[in-house]
């Protein structure tokens, strides 16, 4: 039998610092990889369509259910949906500073799946909802509705925002728990990793796919008791997947919140301000190389960017605590941080288009002729389908096709930079915006032409008026998902990879958000001195064209701002030879 050397013992555990549960260094051949992975590929398919079979359809459940108008189930909606993708940040600092990914996202996972059996339970028990409305317009319009009461409302938001508060624990580590499963220091394992992230994409689209045609059909024509459930039990099979993969993952032991260490930089910097920095920037403060193999930390020289946060480097005779002195490392990746806080702002606004595909675009599908055939009608949210379909083969063509083909000509790996792939998904909203608009400017002159417009009946118009909005938001979403999912990963420092992908979910949440105020700022002014409102209740009197013109220039604005913050952007060092373009 062969001799096994010590150092080929070594060579064969992870040396990126991560652990089994009991926080034992754990074997590459043993743990992580594509073994772990498949786990939670798996689990994302399955929460993808709990998540997804809620928020696609909500809006048509406030509406017929809860009897709420135009605005304020449109505006619930993205209230929602922005407090889903902001409260990943908060089970990210407890994550990074306290538990640990693993039993964060076991926690949150509890909670999630209680305010999914709560939801349930609002919507299936007679007592816990209101009466039915005695007759409507069946075009999003009902009449002779009792008042929802405080206790209905009550239950239903509490178990919706239960539900967002247990997700924050989840979303915010399931995917960085996925990239723990490759050693950083390994170049193969690396190299995996990417493949890893393409995989997990899929099972998001997969997963939505499924949300917006069985599960919305199931809750439209067979009832939303079942089909809130259908959505608990696909999150509790989740969970199983997640937890039986359990002995096959690698962990990584909290280190500190990337919050923490950003604010000690500042606040070090700020106590120093008025200290001249050293002519030689190897006079400021850095761990001996020793000292960062052992820490598992990546070494960041110091650069000319951001100079006056260096200060916070300088080193003083007794100002050695860490909100006094903070190494090189630190303050760069600080500033890499801060220097992408103007690319995440120009996401602002697509995200906030974006918003408009659970709400206003599935408002103006409910006006719409929905049968095909003698007995089958469509869900007014299974159009979402389409976008999704749209968006998974805009991605094959454009990764099979499109980056071998540009790559000839940029010499760029991936054939275009990240911010470029970024503009060009822009530019697809702005498309999107236009068309929505024209289409909606069509379906009122139709309506108006048929006289339905004060009645809210169905306008004798197929439903599959609004499919080239969806497709095109989906090409668009092929080139503005993946891109700022990967540019705030990519450009984040190695130790501050969570806090990257906590800004691809702050860009969504705050998008909701702004969606919200915005639609409550436009249906207030046009409602001023008389005017009768573009918003209304009756979307055959409202003015959507107007608003989604609006929404266009707005985009053609974010657009601008988008290229003047480009041409300032400084890619990482890693991949700035390569990505020279803006």
């Amino acid at each position: 039998m062969a001799e096994l050397s010590l150092e080929s013992v070594q060579e064969d555990y992870t040396r990126d610092g991560t652990v089994d549960l009991k926080g034992n260094p754990v074997l590459r051949s043993k743990r992580g990889g594509w073994t772990a992975c498949s786990f939670l590929v798996v689990y994302e398919v399955f929460e993808r369509i709990a998540f997804n079979g809620i928020a696609s359809n909500l809006v048509r459940y406030l509406t017929r259910e809860l009897h709420q108008g135009t605005v304020t189930s449109a505006n619930n909606v993205t209230n929602w949906v922005g407090t889903m993708w902001l409260s990943p940040i908060i089970g990210a600092y407890v994550a990074d500073a306290y538990l640990g990914r693993y039993w964060t996202f076991m926690i949150g996972s509890i909670i999630y799946i209680l305010g999914m059996l709560l939801l349930t339970l609002a919507v299936s028990v007679p007592s816990l909802k209101p009466p039915a409305c005695k007759n409507n317009t069946n075009a999003g319009i009902y009449f002779n509705c009792k008042e929802t009461s405080p206790l209905h409302l009550g239950i239903f938001f509490l178990s919706l925002y239960i539900l967002a508060i247990g997700n924050g624990g989840c979303k915010a580590n399931i995917s960085t728990i996925g990239a723990d499963q490759f050693d950083a220091f390994d170049q193969k394992e690396r190299a995996r990793k990417h493949s890893f992230f393409n995989w997990w994409l899929f099972s998001v689209f997969f997963g939505n796919l499924i949300a917006a045609t069985v599960l919305v059909y199931i809750q439209d024509n067979v009832g939303w008791a079942v089909g809130y459930a259908l959505c608990t039990f696909g999150l509790m099979l989740a969970v199983i997947i997640f937890v039986i993969g359990t002995p096959f993952y690698r962990h990584k032991l909290p280190v500190g919140s990337p919050f923490t260490k950003m604010a000690k930089v500042l606040v070090a910097a700020l106590r120093k301000r008025t200290v001249p920095l050293p002519s030689d920037t190897k006079e400021l403060y850095e761990l001996s190389l020793t000292a960062q193999v052992e820490t598992k930390q990546f070494q960041i020289k110091a650069t000319d960017s951001l100079r006056c946060l260096n200060k916070a480097a300088v080193r003083i005779p007794g100002k050695n605590s860490p909100w006094e002195l903070c190494t090189v490392t630190q303050v760069e990746e600080t500033k890499q941080m801060l220097k992408m806080l103007p690319i995440l702002v120009s996401t602002f606004v697509p995200s906030m288009m974006l918003a408009q595909v659970n709400t206003l675009f599935v408002k103006q599908g409910m006006t719409l002729n929905r049968r095909i055939g003698a007995h089958f009608q469509i869900p007014p949210a299974s159009l979402q389908a389409f976008g999704i379909i749209s968006m998974l083969i805009s991605i094959v063509i454009y990764d099979r096709l499109g980056v071998p083909f540009l790559r000839k000509f940029t010499k760029i790996p991936r054939g275009i930079s990240i911010l470029q792939r970024i503009g060009i998904g822009q530019v697809l909203y702005i498309v999107t915006a236009a068309v929505a608009a024209m289409t909606e400017h069509h379906r009122l002159r139709v309506a108006r032409e048929h006289g339905v417009v004060g009645t809210g009946a169905t306008v004798p118009l197929t439903i599959f008026i609004l499919l080239p909005q969806f497709v095109i938001m989906g090409i668009a979403d092929a080139f503005m998902d993946p891109a700022r999912f990967e540019f705030f990963y990519d450009q984040a420092p190695e130790g501050m990879k969570s806090l990257g992908t906590s800004y691809n979910f702050t860009s969504l949440g705050i998008g909701n958000f702004l969606s919200s105020l915005l639609l409550s700022i436009v249906s207030h002014l046009t409602k001023r001195n008389g005017g009768k409102g573009w918003i209304l209740n009756n979307l055959n009197e409202s003015r959507l064209d107007y608003y989604y013109t609006f929404f266009m220039a707005l985009n053609c604005l974010n657009f601008v701002f988008l290229i003047v913050v480009s041409k300032n952007f400084v890619y990482k060092a890693e991949v700035s030879e390569t990505e020279t373009g803006h």
